[in-house]
């Protein structure tokens, strides 16, 4: 049983897919720790559009029962699409210690579809921090087939990795019985 419900990660629900996306401008904002359900709450409120990725972690209590929750993907960041008033929203939050501007916008929507992707399938994420571009691959077939990342080895295992370039953070999933094939 979750301790609390989830709730919305994206506003609106189809941001990432929206044509205005592409031409508004976005920023990162880099939050004070812990608080970024508040920061999408608050912005959600008076309808700034922002996405900070969630995912189930399950976790045993004290007292041994299985319990779980919803935490950032992406601890303190969240992606907020706007101009200078919906980042002066954001900083009003009390919340926000800095926002970055986003130059890059293409390249930030592709790897948030990524992610939010990999969310969707439910599949075990692994987050990477300080990653270092490598060879790039795209998955020919398979659960993964058409994502695009670097192959990285942890533990013994081949694992995708997909990251956001802005933010040099990611997420790698385990590959099994998949076949890649490096971009040129």
């Amino acid at each position: 049983m979750p301790i609390l419900p989830f709730e919305p990660d994206c506003y609106p629900e189809n941001l990432i897919d929206q044509e205005e996306s592409l031409d508004s401008p976005w920023w990162l904002l880099y939050t004070k720790s812990r608080q970024e359900k508040a920061v999408i709450r608050k912005l959600r409120e008076v309808g700034v559009p922002h996405y900070a990725p969630m995912i189930k972690q399950r976790f045993r209590s004290p007292a041994g029962r299985l319990r779980e929750s919803f935490v950032p993907l992406f601890a303190t960041y969240v992606f907020l699409r706007g101009d200078d008033q919906a980042r002066y929203e954001a900083i009003c939050t009390g919340s926000v210690l800095k926002a970055s501007e986003i130059l890059e916008v293409p390249d930030l929507l592709d790897d948030l579809r990524q992610i939010q992707s990999l969310i969707e399938m439910g599949v075990p994420l692994t987050v990477e921090s300080r990653l270092e571009p490598g060879q790039k691959v795209r998955v020919k077939n398979g659960t993964f087939a058409g994502y695009e990342g670097t192959v990285i080895r942890r533990e013994n295992e081949s694992r995708l990795l997909v990251y956001v370039r802005f933010m040099q953070q990611g997420v790698s999933v385990k590959l099994e019985d998949c076949q890649v094939e490096k971009i040129v």
